[in-house]
């Protein structure tokens, strides 16, 4: 038998993902009675079956494949094996560690959890469904966050064992002797590296020209030639028809650029065609907040909604669809339901993504700059003639740099190599600050180090680079000597 309660809250965060925990700590900082309610784990979809386990994977991956070719440098093993079973446990145990310790700064912080579904029953009160029945719970501010989830695929049936979204590929039992992954974007390409890297035969089929579509070409050339090198098959300009599952096996239907169609089959299929928002499901009718012709909430530059009572922070924002963009707005988001003078104002969202070698960008690519009307130069810098990349055997990609020739500004800055994921973040703070491109090239780096490819590709922009040839110095009134 179901029992009723009722509590009130300042504010009520909905959700406890990275966002959602991140606005709920910084209203409590802020003197707030908070209460936040999630129907999943704590952590929400980046700690538990997003960011975390699949980096964990990925790392574990790239250190098994390492140790298969590191004879060249005289270290030889006699074998080295994948105890697939093995590396789960150790994947949930890093998951535990991390929504363990958001668990406890929620409760040192004096946040009520409510673990249930919830669903609003106005733009100030709620009823969750939980374990011990349903409770009522009254607000003055709420703070949507209920992130999104993959998109399905007609003709496809996940059922996480034979056909898989990105939550399945990250609890398979076994590593198949063959994956088709259904879509070219950053999630089936960090998932189906992975998987390579263990031994499984790895199939890409993508609609789009080319991987990675919204990337730099530039970079993205990088990545599909190790893709290849790995065995890889890659299926440009080709559809997905249908599927019919076996028993041991999968048959997918495809449709080339000539119109042909064609069948293979494949131990397991991992569907990646992109992400919706969870704005359905959770009563949205009954608060009259405005959504967008996608399912997303629309919100002001404080993440307030068209409903005074309400903000939206995360995925269910809005794109891009990344962690550290959804923190950044609950903290404004707490700011501003804590009266503080705030905006969400950003000027360089980095993003990342996880293929060997790592994608990382932040600011314009050199096309968006040049649609901007900006007199546009160009810097770039291989990681084959960086000291350090070259003794840690990881020599490929290189770094991108767009300035401005006019005021000397640096306008973005995109990178593929080695650890591009911890160089990119130097970028960011220079967007930020509005730094030069000089400002990149006068700051002294440390020898021999990755972030030496930073000054390096600056100095390339300004036209006259150290460490390798340019034919012509181009002009530049932000240029030294």
């Amino acid at each position: 038998m179901s029992t009723a309660n009722t509590s009130q809250a300042d504010v009520v965060v909905l959700g406890s993902g990275p966002a959602r925990y991140v606005c709920a700590i910084r209203l409590a900082q802020l003197g707030k009675k908070v209460t936040v309610v999630d129907r999943a784990e704590i952590g929400g979809v980046c700690l538990n079956r997003g960011c975390i386990p699949s980096k964990a994977l990925i790392y574990a991956g790239t250190m098994y494949e390492k140790a298969q070719h590191m004879s060249e440098m005289g270290i030889e093993f006699k074998g080295a094996t994948l105890n697939m079973s093995k590396l789960m446990t150790w994947k949930e145990s890093v998951v535990k560690k991390l929504t363990g310790g958001v668990g406890q700064l929620l409760k040192a912080n004096g946040c009520e959890v409510i673990a249930g579904d919830a669903k609003f029953t106005g733009p100030k009160s709620m009823e969750v469904k939980t374990s011990n029945g349903t409770r009522t719970v009254n607000f003055n501010q709420c703070v949507i966050a209920t992130e999104s989830r993959p998109s399905n695929l007609p003709g496809f049936t996940v059922d996480q064992e034979r056909v898989v979204d990105s939550t399945g590929a990250l609890n398979l039992k076994s590593v198949p002797k063959t994956m088709l992954c259904i879509g070219g974007g950053y999630i089936g390409l960090e998932l189906g590296t992975f998987y390579a890297k263990v031994g499984t035969k790895v199939t890409v089929v993508e609609a789009g020209k080319a991987l990675l579509g919204i990337v730099d070409p530039d970079l993205t050339r990088v990545v599909t030639k190790n893709l290849t090198k790995r065995g890889v098959d890659i299926k440009l300009s080709t559809l997905v028809q249908g599927s019919k599952v076996g028993k041991n096996d999968v048959e997918v239907t495809f449709k080339d650029a000539d119109g042909k169609t064609f069948s293979e089959k494949f131990d397991v299929v991992l569907v990646t065609i992109g992400r919706k928002p969870n704005s359905d499901g959770i009563g949205l009718e009954k608060t009259g907040v405005k959504l967008d012709q996608h399912g997303f909430i629309v919100v002001d530059a404080q993440r307030k909604t068209n409903v005074p009572s309400l903000y939206a922070i995360g995925d269910i924002a809005g794109q891009p669809l990344l962690a550290h963009k959804g923190s950044k707005e609950g903290i404004v988001a707490a700011e501003a339901i804590a009266g503080k003078k705030t905006a969400y104002d950003v000027q360089a969202m980095p993003a990342v993504i996880f293929t060997d070698p790592e994608i990382a960008t932040v600011g314009l690519t050199d096309v968006e700059a040049k649609a901007k009307g900006y007199d546009v130069q160009v810097g770039t810098f291989p990681f084959v003639a960086n000291g350090r990349a070259l003794s840690v055997a990881e020599s490929d990609g290189l770094v991108k740099m767009i300035g401005d020739r006019k005021t000397g500004r640096l306008l973005g800055v995109h990178i593929v190599g080695p650890e591009a994921s911890n160089l990119i973040s130097e970028a960011a703070l220079a967007l930020e600050m509005g730094a030069l491109v000089e400002d990149l090239a006068l700051t002294v780096h440390p020898h021999p180090t990755l972030p030496e490819t930073l000054m390096e590709a600056a100095e390339a922009t300004l036209g006259h680079a150290i460490h390798i040839y340019q034919k012509k110095a181009a002009p530049s009134p932000s240029a030294h000597v």
